[in-house]
């Protein structure tokens, strides 16, 4: 069986139950999986492979809970570059309606690519538009390819424009055709193992791009495969503009939406819930109803601030996602930590003040910014990027390192310039609070894919220059 050393690491940060911190520690891999953790001194000098990690910070692979790799092809767009959602929507539907099999495949390695380079191990993709022979598949294969552990969603859009929906009609399926696909793509690769590298999930693109009718049955499809650990997905409360479609076209908020159609649930996660309520909030937590937060993407399309802390002190299981490269323009995991940390403190200032009764017995006016940075410390972030992210995607074998769990980590190199000065107090905060730091080494399913900052498995710059030629045929066939 072929075994990794990770050898005399600077910290070794599990982000287990107990958080356990360990430094001058080591990691022996044997068959994909993690088989100890502990002193240099205690643990195999030897493997089949052994990677020095003196002076680097070791964690768990980041966890990426939401994406559309496609629209890699189409980052800085000029025309929407300052457009809200459903602007951005509107201005890239005709673009994107020219996808081939051929960019989905490419798009998607470029994505991954971007994620692994960041220590992103495990990263789901909601592809929702099939125009030219695009499938599912596309993407799978080029995960494989790659060797990134993959949550790959089969999306769809069915209502269009004339029919009261936000996309064109030429970009929209028969459902019919969608729930038929659908379950030919589970029943081809979904694997429902201890260290699967694919599942599949069931992902109706939005409230207003499907109908109910497909949201109840994709429902059901997704249950039929019981105990296979098939789960559900789709995007919910993103703006303003997504509440008051959901109060004009079904008389109900977004969550009362996602209730009544059987879409809360802990085989449920939903993308950005930035506008979620209390009830809402309530409601997810008591069904244990997931939530990807996507802080660049919410900041980018002014979308606002998702009460992420509210969520997590209720319970809700929150992890983070990237969300579509074009309404981020990026795909760095150990960034959107960052800007996940930052955001929620600032949206704590930004909160009304509240009359509280002091210790004292006085009645004064509090502000939300009181709490201050104690709103997200940095380990706080990193664990919605790792353990977070892993019980959103359902998945109880990745986002933490311990024994028996799959061998998905991220080594960072604290000798480089921007964890000068922070790293030598505290290797874990300086990740975020110092750095957006490349990964010098990721390692997936016991496979190291980046090696020495340079990705293992395919050619970085060929890959490029065609996904840059990509870019450019689809945006002018447009």
């Amino acid at each position: 069986m072929p075994t990794l050393l990770i050898r005399n690491a600077h910290c070794v940060a599990t982000f287990d139950d107990q958080r356990h911190e360990f430094a001058g520690a080591s990691i022996f891999i044997r068959d994909n999986l993690i088989e100890s953790i502990g002193s240099a001194a205690d643990l195999p000098q030897t493997a089949a492979e052994v990677i020095d990690a003196r002076g680097h910070l070791v964690m768990p692979g980041l966890v990426n809970t939401h994406h559309h790799m496609y629209q890699s092809l189409t980052r800085a767009i000029p025309a929407v570059q300052d457009a809200e959602l459903f602007g951005w929507l509107r201005g890239l539907y005709p673009i994107w309606s020219g996808l081939t099999p051929e960019m989905v495949q490419v798009s998607t390695q470029v994505a991954m690519a971007e994620l692994l380079l960041s220590g992103c191990t495990t990263s789901s993709d909601h592809l929702y538009i099939y125009p030219n022979g695009v499938r599912l598949d596309d993407s799978i294969h080029a995960a494989q390819e790659i060797g990134m552990r993959f949550v790959a969603t089969r999306g769809s859009m069915s209502v269009g424009q004339s029919a009261g929906g936000l996309p064109p009609d030429r970009v929209v399926e028969r459902e019919d055709a969608i729930l038929k696909d659908t379950q030919r793509v589970i029943e081809t690769f979904h694997d429902a193992a201890h260290g699967a590298m694919v599942n599949v999930a069931v992902a109706p693109c939005s409230p207003f791009s499907v109908s109910r009718d497909l949201m109840r049955e994709s429902a059901n499809l997704a249950r039929s495969f019981a105990g296979q650990g098939v789960r559900l997905h789709t995007h919910l409360a993103e703006n303003h503009h997504d509440l008051a479609y959901s109060r004009e076209k079904f008389n109900c908020s977004p969550t009362q939406y996602a209730q009544d159609l059987g879409w809360l649930g802990d085989d449920v996660w939903h993308a950005h819930c930035v506008r979620l309520d209390d009830e809402g909030i309530s409601l997810f937590a008591a069904s244990r109803t997931g939530v990807a937060h996507c802080p660049c993407s919410n900041m980018r399309l002014a979308s606002g601030i998702a009460p992420v802390r509210r969520m997590l002190d209720a319970g809700v299981p929150v992890g983070l996602g990237v969300d579509g490269s074009a309404s981020n323009d990026a795909a760095h995991m150990v960034n959107e930590a960052r800007q996940a940390l930052l955001l929620a403190r600032v949206g704590r200032a930004l909160q009304p003040p509240e009359t509280r009764t002091g210790a004292d017995g006085e009645r004064r006016s509090f502000f939300g910014c009181d709490l201050g940075p104690a709103e997200m410390t940095a380990r706080d972030a990193l664990a919605l990027a790792t353990r977070g992210g892993a019980e959103v995607l359902g998945r109880r074998d990745i986002g933490q390192l311990a024994p028996g769990l799959c061998a998905d980590i991220a080594l960072f190199d604290l000798r480089t310039l921007s964890f000068a000065g922070g790293a030598v107090h505290d290797p874990v905060g300086a990740l975020l609070l110092c750095a957006s730091a490349p990964a010098a080494y990721t390692v997936v399913n016991g496979r190291v894919v980046v090696r020495e900052g340079r990705l293992a498995t395919l050619e970085l710059e060929p890959l490029l220059e065609r996904h840059n030629r990509l870019a450019m045929q689809l945006a002018q066939g447009a």
